[in-house]
Order: structure tokens, then C-alpha cells, then sequence
């Protein structure tokens, strides 16, 4: 569409601002910043997680310890669990867990066993050994166990058995530990 004439307008140059003098453009709005609600989520999650793996595995072995530690809680317990384990099972090395640190006399209860194999091989057998009540008297970190051992054999189909009884010294030390075994006299 033209201008009416006569009009001013239509003879009047256009007139523009020299590039130099515009305003500079407006900057380029910044860009929108990705959500990041799902990192964050599964940071969280992932940190949770992690933490109640290492609580885990740290319950997890405390059990397990509390459960294959060895009971020496009391003298009584501490000879029937070493009696078990030295002559029924005739396991030495969990025997030496109720065992006192350091020193022992359990010379003659190690007779005792190596005389019971002979004897198995000598008459063909199987001789078993288990115990009746166990007696104690404690005095501070000591305290003497005496017990009836009942060694039983079946030879040429007659049941034997026979009663020793046997002294203990037992002691506290982290714990109590069998120190010395001697046959009652």
C-alpha cells in the first residue's frame, strides 16, 4: 500500500540506526537445566542401600562370631565342652579352646585317651565316654571340677563299663579355660 500523496512521508529517505549504535540483542535466554530429580533419587536410593549392606555384613559377623565362639563362660561349662571335644570327639585343636593360655597339666587325661585307642584297636571296639553331673567349688578366678567319667565298651557282646573320677583346675583369663586334670583318688 502507498502512502497518500503529497504526503510527506513517502519522500523522506529511510533513516536506520548504524549498526554500531543499536542495543546489543538480548542475550539468549539460558537453557532450561535438565531435571535432575531422577539422579537425585537414585543417589538416595543407591546411598541407602549401600549402608544397609555394610549394617548387614557387620550384624552378619557379629553373629556368626557370637555363634562359633567358644562357650567358657562358667568352670562346668568349660570342662564338659573340653571333655567333649578331647574325648568324644577326639578333636585336639578344638579342645585347646578350653584350654588356659599357656600352661597345662593335662598329662594324665591324655593317658586316659591314648590308652582308650590302644585298647579299641587291641579289641576291635568302639569305647565311648560320657560323664554325670558336674561338681564345682570356686574360689575368685579358680575353681576345681570334679566329674564321674563312665567309659563304656561292648567286647564279644557284653557291655562293660567303668567309673573314674577326675579333678579339674580350671582358671579365669578372658574367659575359663581347663589348667590341669588329675584322677581322683
Amino acid at each position: 500500500m502507498q502512502p497518500p500523496t503529497g504526503s510527506q512521508v513517502s519522500r523522506v529517505p529511510a533513516q536506520r540506526t548504524p549498526p554500531e549504535q543499536l542495543a546489543p540483542p538480548a542475550p539468549a535466554p539460558a537453557p532450561a537445566r535438565p531435571k535432575r530429580r531422577l539422579r537425585t533419587v537414585l543417589a538416595v536410593v543407591a546411598g541407602v542401600l549401600a549402608l544397609l549392606c555394610v549394617g548387614g555384613a557387620v550384624v552378619g559377623f557379629v553373629l556368626y562370631d557370637r555363634a562359633t565362639a567358644p562357650d567358657r563362660s562358667a568352670p562346668d561349662v568349660v570342662v564338659d565342652n573340653y571333655l567333649r571335644a578331647f574325648l568324644v570327639d577326639r578333636n585336639d585343636t578344638k579342645a585347646q579352646e578350653f584350654g588356659c593360655p599357656g600352661r597345662s597339666d593335662l598329662d594324665g587325661l591324655r593317658a586316659l585317651r591314648d590308652d582308650l585307642v590302644a585298647r579299641e584297636k587291641r579289641f576291635n571296639t568302639t569305647i565311648s565316654v560320657s560323664w554325670g553331673a558336674l561338681n564345682t567349688q570356686q574360689s575368685g578366678d579358680t575353681a576345681i571340677v570334679e566329674v564321674d567319667l563312665i567309659i563304656s565298651a561292648y567286647v564279644d557282646g557284653i557291655s562293660q563299663s567303668d567309673r573314674q573320677g577326675w579333678r579339674f583346675e580350671t582358671r579365669r583369663s578372658d574367659g575359663w579355660g581347663v589348667c590341669g586334670a588329675e584322677r581322683a583318688g
